[in-house]
């Protein structure tokens, strides 16, 4: 029996975020700490914002979602749900922002992100994953610019 096309685009995708250095895991055995960037598969979000296919953490907080979808799917509205995903961390884990600053949808041939750190944030099609320092970075940055304190373990949250 052949993969569903839904199940072969997480199989690249999980590829992809390897390669960029991050290190997925299923919930089932679940080290936040193990890496600097580690993807959770398919994490349950608060009633009413579903699963996000993978949850993004750096230095141990959450940072960012990812949406999948099978190939050939056009992403152009899938980051209305990306976005509706970034709101729905459960206030008891520990995230850089809320909403969560980072979201993907993708393929695994095609992927779109959108920084929410940005002035004017905007979904746009990128070759590949960024690599989780270079997300980290941003976040600084971002901290920095605001006038935060940019200490990986003490996380702003508006």
């Amino acid at each position: 029996m052949s993969p569903t096309p839904e199940r072969q685009a997480r199989v690249e995708i999980d590829r992809m975020l390897a390669e960029a250095g991050w290190l997925v895991q299923d919930l089932q055995q679940v080290n936040l700490l193990a890496d600097r960037g580690v993807a959770l598969r398919e994490f349950q979000l608060l009633p009413g914002h579903g699963a996000a296919d993978y949850l993004l953490y750096l230095d141990g907080q959450a940072a960012g979602v990812v949406e999948a979808k099978p190939a050939g799917h056009t992403l152009s509205g899938v980051e209305i749900q990306s976005d509706k995903y970034k709101q729905g961390l459960p206030a008891s884990l520990p995230a850089w922002f809320r909403p969560l600053p980072y979201c993907y949808q993708s393929t695994g041939v095609e992927t779109c992100f959108t920084n929410n750190l940005d002035p004017a944030p905007r979904s746009r099609a990128v070759f590949s994953f960024h690599r989780p320092e270079t997300l980290a970075s941003w976040i600084n940055d971002h901290t920095v610019e605001k006038g935060f304190a940019a200490d990986p373990g003490t996380p702003w949250l508006p």
